[in-house]
């Protein structure tokens, strides 16, 4: 391994965008209620992972995305493989948390195949729209092309995760899921707009950082 590949930036995005929907698959077990808002207890984590991908895409390009996107994808398995073999083997007779325990990681199986169906989808097509959009558009813009990708990630990863696990989290009535839905993507993409500021930081950050290591 080189020097200037040790102190490139990539590796690190892409350990933090593990970390997060690693962690976010578990924080998305609790179904959460904030007034008239339904939501999961991912809702403050997960749109960090997005920003993490669209810095990635823009500045590495849609195949550095996809390799980030699957290796998130092959961590957070290893994650919940480890969690059930972890609540199968039998505990020493002084622990006596093993329900605990089993409540926290066993991550129910919807809520496992609704999570990674969501996150590679939408990951994936927000890296590719982003990519389409920087081909058509040209380098400028980086707004346009972040709101966009962005629309429509968030979107098709709300909705694949809502069809397949609202009922495991306790949503039951049309109107719970369309609220579910609605508050997911609006607040995601709120939250992509209200931090592109400092996406703008970190994609310059990061160029400069890869043109300086590449000089």
């Amino acid at each position: 391994m080189t020097h200037a590949a040790t102190r490139s930036p990539y590796p690190v995005l892409v350990a933090v965008f593990c970390a997060v929907f690693l962690i976010s698959n578990i924080t998305a077990q609790k179904g959460v209620e904030i007034g008239p808002l339904i939501t999961d207890g991912a809702f403050f984590l997960f749109p960090l992972s997005y920003v993490i991908g669209d810095v990635i895409a823009e500045v590495y390009g849609f195949r550095a995305a996809r390799r980030a996107v699957f290796t998130g994808f092959g961590v957070a398995l290893l994650g919940v493989v480890s969690f059930y073999i972890a609540i199968w083997l039998p505990p020493a007779d002084f622990y006596d948390g093993q329900e605990t325990f089993a409540a926290v990681l066993g991550l129910l199986p919807r809520i496992v195949v609704a999570s990674l169906a969501g996150y590679v989808v939408g990951q994936l097509l927000n890296a590719w729209v982003l990519q389409k959009m920087k081909e058509r558009l040209g380098p400028n813009n980086l707004w346009a092309r972040l709101l966009g990708s962005t629309l429509v990630g968030e979107f098709a990863d709300t909705l694949i995760f809502c069809v397949i696990a609202a009922s495991v989290i306790g949503v039951e009535t049309a109107g719970q899921f369309a609220n579910y839905v609605l508050v997911g993507f609006v607040w995601k993409t709120l939250m992509e707009v209200v931090v592109m500021p400092l996406t703008y930081g970190a994609v310059a950050w990061v160029r400069r950082t890869e043109r300086q290591l590449g000089a």
